[in-house]
């Protein structure tokens, strides 16, 4: 009992708090879209997936990961893995919404691109932590970027760009905390805008492009075509004013204008059912939960540790600018969901899995 009481006092209460409430607004959402349509499928699946997410949480809090600190064995095991999953995509799974990111298991789907961004983690901060006093090195951005561009590559062809970017910004932002050098971030900036060349005519697909370019250029996009989305989007935004409309009253979400409001587009959804105050409310909690993981790496005793925790606040920070700033019509529509809000059980369980591990660390090594 005098374990289960250290243990527990030792839990960051403000972090699992604060992703339970956000989890609690997305589950609020869901329920306010299923009510109005007469079927709470997703609602329910969500609330499975919670205690699911919770479960290995606190499985996961429980283990010292400094096996992994000093094993590389196993973190390129899961790593080979991982790109093993992602390449039988191409094989083995069925395309959902025009992409080949999921395996179908029965009633639920898995995606591996969730769980390749916790192994990448690791990964990513064993290779930094042994190395960063060697940061001048250009050698080392370069095989830390080949262990990155791997799945990215076969995560680009599903095609799910959204993912591309986030796993990017994991590894320049472990990059940037590691130590990289002026000159050497600025190449890696001009080699990342001779890769976008490259891939606008020769990889990109012909929608992608349009959506880019409906970006940049609104004034000469046909609304009912491409742009569609990111309009309907805005509309919902805008139309939410202060207090909103009210869960399950908005009229862009509940009537079929705006697409995948569970996922993609469920900021929006809660900015016209919410309003301003929901918004605020919601950046609020995203801000204590960035703050709360951002403690933790800086009271971390090992780099190795630090570097993890680091990378799971990047993710959570790349996530929620890339799907807010596609909501607002800041970024093109790339499609990319909002951590622990929207519905999807891989996200959710990957989320709450990192947070378990950030818990251990706190235990151990703060």
């Amino acid at each position: 009992m005098k374990d289960l009481f250290f243990y527990l006092k030792k839990m960051d209460w403000i972090l699992i708090i604060s992703a339970l409430l956000l989890t609690g607004i997305g589950l609020t959402s869901l329920y306010g879209m299923g009510s109005n349509q007469d079927n709470l499928s997703l609602f329910k699946k969500q609330i499975l997936f919670l205690a699911i997410s919770l479960f290995l949480m606190f499985v996961v809090s429980i283990i010292d990961w400094s096996f992994l600190k000093e094993n590389s064995y196993i973190i390129l095991l899961a790593y080979l893995l991982c790109c093993l999953l992602l390449g039988g995509l191409f094989l083995f799974a069925g395309i959902i919404r025009g992409v080949k990111s999921w395996y179908k298991i029965g009633l639920f789907s898995l995606d591996p691109v969730e769980f390749t961004k916790i192994v990448l983690l690791f990964l990513l901060a064993k290779y930094f932590s042994s190395r960063h006093v060697e940061m001048y090195k250009i050698s080392h951005i370069i095989v830390s970027g080949i262990y990155v561009f791997i799945p990215s590559l076969l995560i680009f062809f599903q095609p799910d760009l959204g993912s591309v970017l986030v796993l990017l910004s994991l590894w320049l932002g472990i990059l940037i905390i590691s130590g990289i050098q002026l000159k050497h971030f600025l190449i890696l900036v001009l080699i990342g805008l001779l890769v976008f060349l490259f891939a606008w005519f020769n990889l990109l697909k012909p929608y992608q492009k349009a959506r880019i370019m409906d970006f940049l250029f609104p004034q000469f996009s046909n609304s009912l075509d491409i742009g569609w989305n990111q309009r309907q989007s805005k509309i919902a935004v805008g139309s939410g004013g202060l207090f909103g409309k009210g869960i399950g009253k908005g009229s862009q979400t509940q009537y079929g204008y705006l697409p995948e409001t569970e996922t993609d587009f469920i900021f929006a959804s809660l900015a016209e059912e919410t309003g301003l105050v929901g918004v605020l409310i919601i950046l609020l909690l995203f801000g204590v939960l960035i703050w709360r993981v951002v403690k933790i790496a800086i009271k971390s005793r090992f780099n190795f540790y630090r570097f993890f925790t680091i990378g799971y606040a990047t993710l959570l920070l790349s996530q929620l600018f890339i799907h807010i700033g596609m909501n607002i019509g800041f970024l093109p529509i790339i499609g990319i969901s909002l951590p622990f809000v929207s519905y999807g059980g891989s996200g959710l369980v990957t989320f709450f899995t990192g947070l378990g591990i950030l818990q251990s660390i706190k235990r151990n090594y703060n």
